[in-house]
């Protein structure tokens, strides 16, 4: 179980691919946006949300993994996408506990729990207590430009 921690900051730039593509840490807004599209930008690193319905994974039903956009890390598996009718991708678990990190948000006027690429520090979405009773009975509301999605092989 995840620990929510109390933190509003803006997030800090730290991601394993820079404009060239090498190892390394972007280290600037200029960084970020060399790798990452205006949408990706303005939901990873300004804390921002897609319009629901919108976003490329939220019809998805193929089996494979979800890692951020940001830095490639693996955060969810297909085995775990539920349809929530949200408008965005739900997933009732994570698929490596210790690569996300979440956060109490108390912006605009709600109550919420962030969820957070703890490698990047990239805006994820946030999770709820309303996904489905017989797993974990979680929802974790991701946008779908925070994901980059993999197929299985051999699938």
């Amino acid at each position: 179980m995840h620990k929510v921690q109390k933190d509003t900051s803006t997030l800090r730039p730290s991601s394993l691919r820079q404009a060239q593509g090498e190892a390394g840490q972007a280290s600037s807004v200029r960084d970020w946006k060399k790798v990452l599209s205006p949408e990706q930008y303005q939901v990873l690193r300004e804390k921002g949300t897609e319009a629901p319905f919108s976003g490329k994974y939220v019809n998805m039903k193929e089996d494979g993994t979800y890692s951020c956009s940001g830095c490639g890390t693996e955060l969810f598996s297909s085995d775990t996408k539920f349809e929530s009718g949200s408008g965005w991708p739900s997933f009732y678990d994570v698929s490596n506990s210790k690569a996300v990190e979440l956060h109490e948000d108390n912006n605009h006027g709600m109550s919420r729990v962030e969820v957070v690429c703890k490698n990047c520090g990239g805006h994820l979405g946030h999770v709820f207590d309303d996904g489905p009773a017989d797993k974990t009975g979680k929802r974790y509301c991701i946008n779908s430009c925070a994901l980059e999605f993999s197929r299985n092989s051999g699938k």
